[in-house]
């Protein structure tokens, strides 16, 4: 992932609040050898003050042998993105159609080694940190070996525990264009009203504000 300087995050925390509410990405596992790479949907939880990011899957999932041969991953989480058609961003005193399209998004990958989990009350616990992320409200019986009702579906999945070594955040709204194009392409991205519109226009003054 190419990052410009005028993309890149201005410091940890920016990318780990984006992190914190956009908890679904896609896992991309090396493929054994001749095979392609695997690429995961999934949920996850991330703990940047342990440095992992925490996820289970089902026991038979096909990625598992190459994980295990090969326990460096990606973990790539892609949103608030939308399609900017050139005249918005056409310079200052051009035709509009001279304009040049681009893509507004937010990006982090997370490089991380897994271990993956077996033990049936660590798996127990580590759902159960997961279900207290998405569900702080409460609302669901706690895993716990031998306990209905999770118990007995314990066996039918693995988890997973990724040790972050590496990130590559990236914000890319516009911040190296003036702030007539910037205040034009918020302008039309209000006028639009698509679906992922407001929250790029909200990353886009956010950056412009910091």
């Amino acid at each position: 992932m190419l990052i410009h300087p005028w993309d890149a995050p201005h410091d940890d925390s920016e990318w780990q609040q984006w992190l914190a509410v956009h908890d679904f990405g896609q896992l991309a596992v090396n493929g054994l050898p001749g095979e392609p790479p695997h690429v995961q949907p999934l949920h996850f939880t991330h703990d940047p003050d342990h440095g992992e990011v925490l996820a289970h899957l089902a026991r038979p999932n096909p990625l598992w042998p190459a994980l295990l041969a090969d326990p460096v991953v990606t973990l790539s989480v892609v949103d608030d993105y939308v399609y900017v058609p050139g005249p918005w961003q056409a310079p200052p005193g051009t035709p509009a159609e001279h304009g040049t399209p681009t893509s507004f998004y937010a990006a982090v990958q997370l490089r991380c080694t897994a271990r993956v989990v077996d033990d049936p009350a660590e798996k127990a616990e580590l759902l159960n940190r997961q279900v207290g992320h998405f569900q702080p409200e409460g609302g669901s019986a706690e895993a716990a070996v031998g306990q209905d009702p999770y118990g007995r579906l314990l066996p039918g999945i693995r988890g997973l525990r990724l040790e972050v070594t590496g990130v590559r955040a990236k914000f890319k709204y516009a911040n190296h264009r003036t702030e007539e194009v910037q205040n034009r392409v918020a302008a039309e991205l209000s006028a639009r009203g698509g679906p992922r519109d407001a929250a790029a226009r909200a990353q886009l003054m956010r950056r412009r504000r910091a």
